[in-house]
């Protein structure tokens, strides 16, 4: 036993000092006081202190694993992106799911929209994916984006979630509706993370080398069927365990079943922009399948979990602004935004050098001109020193025109557009809920009228003016289901009733 214990590595400080003692704190006597000059014990307690960084924003609760994206579909012509130029190549990927509203130490398995993040660590630098488990959002312009995620915090008065401030929102909001439509179907519950599809969400774009661009919609199927709680059923899970997507992830690929997808796009010309009833860059719209179609590009699987968590999954900063040659952006405003606001929330959280922590380090060279600021930890390992600006005579890096991206074709007046004119928020809802078969449009009429229920009157009133204009049978259902939850709450209010009268009777004899 002691030639094993010879045989571990010796305990040292963050500075590499070997520790004596790590049992013990030095105090005067047995019985005396602590001494500041332990600096063992003081750089223990301080970095205990210091463990924790500040938490999402949104996103904060979260579940990730590395991976492997191989290439089976030939889209060469609409992209030069090194990432899918021939057919078999393979990437590496690190994928982060998470709920969107909760905290770090919430339940996975509430009803919540999922993130779906991807940074896939190209040949010529990271391409980070940022998306959700639906293929909408709840709302189309930025400036409602704040005010939006404000109403699924919590109340800054009761600090609790405030079901009256959603559906406020929501019933003042109509464009919400195509993406609560989702959020309370079926589909808004997913058993496990490796059960639910993925999407990019926004429009994107892709250009080749003839200097043509494309917009392009991505979607991820999972390959291993779609498996969904009830509100029930999520009620007894939550009863037993708070990790329950952790322990799905992390437990598949730790007996080797790596979960898969398949990457899909759809292509659009940018001459058909201005072709449709819907804009292509809204956020509230899905693309007609019909119109254009899925194109396999590939598929991946997860198949390492991660050393440490913190560092490889907290750590993990996603941003729609790493694009790599041949993929770009849209007019999409919510994505116009998201290139600004995720990479300046990752500096505000992590640090200025965020992207050179491990887990966010791109696997190509990195040479940039960025030099000092907090947590500047990397080593200046270049032959060109006196190169600390640009232009210079001193052998700095210089840009190449390879990678200058095609001009991105935009016309208008500048001004606050309101596109809510015209734009019909209840066709695709619609054409949603006409999928559903009865035992779907049943639970998800439940759902809504579970989570409505207690709010105030003139807020469901509004809602259901949008219900109505969905489909009047959706409303119909919604109501007779909450009308159903108050019978219930008044028949429990009178037993309490009778319960606390015959406690009182039994005390007077």
């Amino acid at each position: 036993m002691a030639d094993a214990e010879q045989k571990r590595p010796t305990l040292t400080t963050s500075a590499g000092a070997p520790v004596g003692d790590n049992q013990h704190s030095i105090t005067v006597g047995r019985r005396g006081p602590l001494l500041l000059q332990d600096y063992q014990l003081i750089e223990k307690l301080t970095h205990q202190n210091r463990e924790r960084i500040p938490e999402r924003v949104v996103h904060a609760k979260g579940w990730g694993a590395f991976g492997t994206f191989t290439v089976t579909g030939d889209i060469t012509k609409y992209t030069n992106a090194k990432i899918f130029s021939a057919i078999g190549k393979q990437t590496d990927l690190l994928l982060r799911f998470s709920t969107v509203a909760g905290e770090q130490g919430a339940a996975d398995a509430e009803r919540d929209v999922r993130g779906f993040s991807l940074k896939f660590y190209t040949e010529e630098g990271n391409w980070d994916l940022v998306g959700n488990n639906t293929p909408v959002f709840f709302v189309r312009d930025p400036r409602k984006f704040p005010d939006f995620i404000r109403t699924q915090k919590r109340h800054p008065r009761t600090n609790m979630r405030s079901p009256t401030a959603m559906w406020d929102f929501w019933s003042l909001e109509p464009q919400s509706m195509h993406q609560i439509m989702i959020l309370f179907s079926d589909r808004g519950l997913p058993v496990g993370p490796q059960y639910m599809n993925g999407y990019g969400s926004h429009t994107y774009s892709f250009w080749n080398d003839a200097g043509e661009r494309y917009y392009v919609k991505f979607h991820f199927k999972t390959q291993q069927g779609h498996r969904h709680y009830t509100n029930e059923e999520a009620g007894e899970v939550i009863g037993k365990s708070r990790e329950s997507y952790q322990e799905e992830l992390y437990g598949t690929i730790h007996r080797g079943d790596f979960p898969k997808w398949k990457m899909f796009v759809q292509v659009m010309p940018e001459s058909a922009i201005g072709d449709h009833w819907y804009n292509p860059f809204d956020l509230t719209k899905v693309w007609p399948h019909g119109d254009y179609p899925l194109i396999e590009v590939g598929e991946f699987e997860l198949n390492r979990n991660p050393d440490n968590y913190f560092a490889q999954v907290e750590q993990a900063a996603f941003s729609p602004s790493n694009v790599v040659r041949g993929i770009s952006f849209s007019p999409d405003k919510m994505l116009q935004a998201r290139i600004f606001s995720y990479a300046d929330a990752h500096r505000h959280r992590l640090g200025t050098h965020y992207e050179a922590l491990p887990v966010n380090q791109p696997k190509c060279p990195v040479h940039t001109y960025h030099k000092d600021g907090m947590m500047r930890f990397m080593e200046d390992k270049n032959d060109w020193p006196d190169a600390y600006y640009e232009p210079n005579s001193f052998g700095g890096p210089v840009e190449d025109p390879r990678y200058k991206e095609p001009p991105l074709h935009v016309e208008g007046e500048a001004w606050h557009w309101d596109h809510s004119e015209g734009n019909d928020d209840f066709r695709q809802p619609r054409d949603l809920w006409n999928l559903f078969d009865e035992g779907q449009k049943d639970r998800t009429a439940g759902n809504f009228a579970a989570a409505m229920h207690g709010i105030p009157q003139f807020i469901i009133d509004r809602q259901m003016g949008h219900f109505e204009q969905v489909d009047p049978k959706l409303a119909e259902r919604i109501r007779d289901k909450l009308a159903h939850l108050s019978k219930d709450q008044e028949k429990q209010e009178t037993q309490k009733d009778m319960d606390r009268m015959a406690l009182a009777d039994a005390a007077a004899k």
